[in-house]
Order: C-alpha cells, then sequence, then structure tokens
C-alpha cells in the first residue's frame, strides 16, 4: 500500500469522524468487495457474508469520532470481519449441537407434546411476519430462504438482477429478526431449528 493511499484513508477517516457521509462512501467503495470476499471464505454463504459486510461497516460508520485513531484500516477491516464471521460460525455450532439434543430429545414422549406446541408456534409466528413482508421481499425470502435456491436461480426465475435479489433477501431478514426480537422464545425455537 502506498504512502498516499495511507494518507488518502486517515483523511477519509477523519471525514468520517466528523459525520461525512461522502467519506464512509469512499470508504465502503473501497472495502466492501474485500470484507464480503474474506467473509464468505469462512462462512460459504452469500448471504451471511453480505450480512456481515452490512455489520462491520455499521460499526466503522457507528465509532464516529473515534474513526480517526484507527492507524490501519484494512486490518482494523480484516478484524471486524473475521470476528463477525466467527460469531456466525459458533452461532452454527451452537444450533447443530441444539439439533443433535432435539433429536435425541425427541424420542422422550413427555416432551413431544410441548415441543410440538412450541414449534407449531413458532412456525406460525414466522408465517406471520414473512406475511407482512412486501411482496417481492416475500417471494425472494420464500424462494432463497426456505427452499434453498441461490440468488442467481432466483434471479433468473424472477427476472431480477442479482443484486436485487440479494437486497431483497437482506432486508427481508433485517425485518424478521427485528419482529421476531419481540418473541424471544420463539425466535430461539426457530434458530434452533433452522427454520429462520
Amino acid at each position: 500500500m502506498t504512502l498516499n493511499t495511507l494518507d488518502i484513508e486517515r483523511q477519509l477517516l477523519l471525514r468520517i469522524s466528523h459525520g461525512d457521509q461522502e467519506a464512509f462512501k469512499g470508504i465502503y467503495d473501497r472495502f466492501h468487495r474485500k470484507v464480503y470476499t474474506f467473509s464468505l471464505r469462512y462462512l460459504k454463504s452469500e448471504v451471511e457474508a453480505e450480512e456481515v459486510v452490512q455489520e462491520v461497516f455499521l460499526k466503522l460508520w457507528q465509532l464516529g469520532p473515534e474513526c480517526d485513531r484507527i492507524e490501519n484500516l484494512n486490518g482494523f477491516l480484516r478484524t471486524l470481519t473475521r470476528n463477525r464471521s466467527l460469531d456466525i460460525l459458533r452461532r452454527r455450532a451452537v444450533r447443530a449441537r441444539a439439533n443433535i439434543m432435539l433429536a435425541s430429545g425427541s424420542r422422550s414422549t413427555h416432551n413431544d407434546t410441548e415441543q410440538q406446541v412450541l414449534l407449531n408456534d413458532a412456525k406460525r409466528i414466522l408465517e406471520e411476519a414473512i406475511n407482512l413482508l412486501p411482496e417481492q421481499q416475500k417471494l425472494v425470502y420464500r424462494l432463497c430462504g426456505q427452499q434453498g435456491l441461490k440468488n442467481d436461480e432466483v434471479a433468473n426465475r424472477l427476472n431480477l438482477s442479482p443484486l436485487t435479489v440479494r437486497t431483497h433477501m437482506k432486508l427481508a431478514l433485517r425485518f424478521l429478526r427485528a419482529h421476531l426480537a419481540k418473541h424471544t422464545v420463539v425466535a430461539f425455537v426457530l434458530i434452533v431449528l433452522k427454520l429462520f
């Protein structure tokens, strides 16, 4: 990295520390692809890598006045990206363990009825939340999130660009998480059972 590039980044960070949105866009344009690619290597999921990009840059913006203290922006963003990606991988591991526990526990007839009621409630609340989505987001979520189609497949099927599909999916997930956060137990069940 040239000295000139470092100087430009420091100037942009200084401007971000004063709330300059154009400077933030400049940093985003320079680094979002790197953050996405780095996260994708860990996660092997386009949707989750996009989520990491949003969270990393949101974190940078939220630093506000502290942005001008960042000495090595590339290293700072890599660290944030790695940590957030590892958080997601840990969450996956917790889900996997919970699935194993639920599978082994499902043989117990005592808990079957209670688990089934909770599962039915969780599915009902998730379905209600999905039905609150705008039509295009709902369709993309059903195809990507529930049927497991890739962004390119959904884009071809709906005659949209892959970027538009990714954006719809990201917005749908953000809305669903916010909606389900009001139902803590249900959200936990959905996460554990990978229904969400």
